[in-house]
Parts: structure tokens; sequence; C-alpha cells
């Protein structure tokens, strides 16, 4: 298993946003701009809440994968370094006892 297989997407990604390639779908999503990339994360969203819903996890990886690949184009378009969302999730991992409080509501008011 390939444990930079995010960041050498990425950098495929961004390649492809600066080097554009005829035929290549990444190309095409920068093309279309971004409401369809929005629109492909919002799809690649509902797709991967179905899969997990209906519990196959082998369908589940596969649009869990769309997911992350959509999000790295919308990264891309935004220019948000994919060193920042990494540094990101670092630091909320060193957070200690980081749950929400759970809001209790007075229904009787």
């Amino acid at each position: 298993m390939n444990d930079n297989i995010l960041c050498e997407l990425y950098q495929v990604v961004l390649d492809r946003r600066s080097n554009p390639q005829e035929g290549s779908y990444t190309c095409y999503l920068f093309d279309k701009g971004l409401d369809k990339i929005l629109k492909k994360v919002g799809e690649e969203c509902a797709e991967t809440i179905i899969a997990a819903k209906n519990g196959i996890a082998e369908d589940t990886v596969g649009e869990i994968s769309d997911l992350l690949y959509h999000l790295m184009v919308l990264m891309a378009d935004q220019a948000i370094p994919l060193d920042a969302v990494l540094a990101e999730l670092d630091r909320r991992s060193q957070k200690i006892g980081n749950l929400k409080q759970m809001k209790t509501v007075d229904h009787e008011s």
C-alpha cells in the first residue's frame, strides 16, 4: 500500500490544472468550473451515504474514493493546499476532550 497516495493524487490534480490534457476528466471539471465541481462533490457525498447505508463495504470504499478525489479537485480549484488540510487534521488530533457538549432542550417552556 502506498502511504503517499493522497499527496501523489493531489499532485496529479494540480498538474492537470496547470497542464491540461485532452480527454482528462480532471481537466473537464476545471473547464466546467466551480458549479460543476461542487455538483460532483455533492453527488459523491450522497452516493457515499447511500453505499454506507446499504452496508456493502466495497461500494462504500469506492464512493469514499470518488468523494476524496472530487474534494481534491475542489481544493485545487480554490487554491487550498493539501498540506493545509493535513495540518488541520493533525491539529485536531492533538486535542483532548474535543467532543461537543450535548445541549438539553427545555420542552416545557
